[in-house]
């Protein structure tokens, strides 16, 4: 893997930081569009996945990865698709592990489906992972297999248990679905609280044309997620983050962090700390915006980073204030035509 990220101190200034203040320390990497389900919400059912030429290398992503550190990034998520379907990704894994050993990364984590945890927990840990999360949007086996289309409840149960044994802190994430999961918030914060997991909803998001529903008829406020948590729960506002969009707050019956993501009806851009690149080198400063910059080719067309650099620069100048997300029956196209699994979840 190539180590040599740092261009000279002149031209490195750190952090990163947009034009509205607001510092860049968290980076979304995404590894693959591939995944084993195919989630109602996510994606089409007969995806059209991009060629593997197009993807960066595992070195190529480790070149990435590591020149955002450079800049002052502090968490590195890495996201897919299901990131670990990609061949070799301990590699990554294990390279990027040096930053957390030097210091210079405060924390590295992954999202994903949970379907190969029982392969990798052990060495996740190993490589200094020790927090991840879990999309998981119900606890009924076939409503699983109908959500999404290809999965096994028991595949992702098994990889709970086998994470929560290598000593991995979980945190669920359900997407919240109008008229298909409401019946199981309280299930699922009890399940999660059970187990010391803590448990986030997520309102669903305008991205990518779907063969399904309509995001309007899966669209459930965070508002009704609450008051169906509230008949079972009191719930109190907490100060604690993770560095992300979540706000959470306490179940005094569990003692266990709730978790809620409102990127429509409370949008979290004013604080934004936010980027996400795509498995194909692909900058958005803004998961709600079509601008984007182009990272591949620099990276490619170089052997040193100092192009790659440049092009950091000029993309975070152009980090917008935030998103345009909407979700009505007047506006029935999604507020970007990517996929979330494109853009990295």
């Amino acid at each position: 893997m190539n180590a040599h990220s740092q261009p000279p101190a002149a031209t490195m200034p750190a952090p990163l930081v947009d034009p509205f203040g607001r510092a860049v320390s968290y980076v979304r990497v995404s590894v693959t569009d591939r995944c084993d389900f195919r989630c109602v919400y996510c994606m089409s059912e007969h995806m059209t996945f991009l060629p593997r030429r197009d993807l960066l290398t595992l070195e190529e992503l480790d070149r990435l990865c590591s020149a955002f550190v450079a800049r002052g990034t502090k968490k590195l998520r890495i996201t897919g698709g299901e990131p670990l379907v990609r061949h070799d990704l301990m590699k990554l894994f294990r390279a990027l592990s040096r930053h957390l050993v030097s210091g210079a990364l405060e924390e590295l984590t992954l999202t994903t489906n949970g379907s190969q945890l029982a392969r990798f927990s052990d060495q996740l840990a190993d490589c200094g992972v020790r927090r991840i999360n879990v999309s998981l949007d119900t606890l009924q086996p076939d409503r699983f297999r109908a959500l999404t289309r290809t999965g096994d409840l028991s595949r992702v149960l098994a990889g709970l248990d086998a994470a929560l044994k290598a000593g991995l802190k979980v945190k669920l994430n359900a997407v919240a679905l109008k008229g298909v999961n409401e019946d199981e918030f309280v299930p699922l914060v009890r399940f999660a609280h059970e187990r010391g997991m803590d448990m986030t909803f997520i309102e669903v998001m305008p991205l990518g044309e779907l063969d399904g529903p309509a995001r309007v008829d899966q669209y459930l406020p965070m508002s009704a997620v609450r008051e169906r948590l509230g008949e079972a729960f009191t719930l109190d506002e907490i100060d604690y983050r993770t560095g992300g969009p979540a706000r959470y707050m306490r179940a005094a019956e569990t003692g266990g962090r709730v978790g809620i993501i409102t990127p429509l009806t409370h949008n979290f851009c004013e604080s934004c700390n936010r980027v996400r690149v795509t498995c194909t080198g692909t900058l958005y400063m803004c998961l709600g915006q079509e601008d984007a910059a182009d990272l591949r080719a620099p990276l490619r067309d170089s052997a040193d980073d100092a192009l790659l650099h440049a092009a950091i620069e000029e993309a975070i100048r152009r980090k917008p204030k935030g998103h345009d997300f909407i979700i009505d029956r007047a506006t029935q196209a999604p507020a970007v035509s990517r996929h979330m699994s494109t853009t990295g979840g």
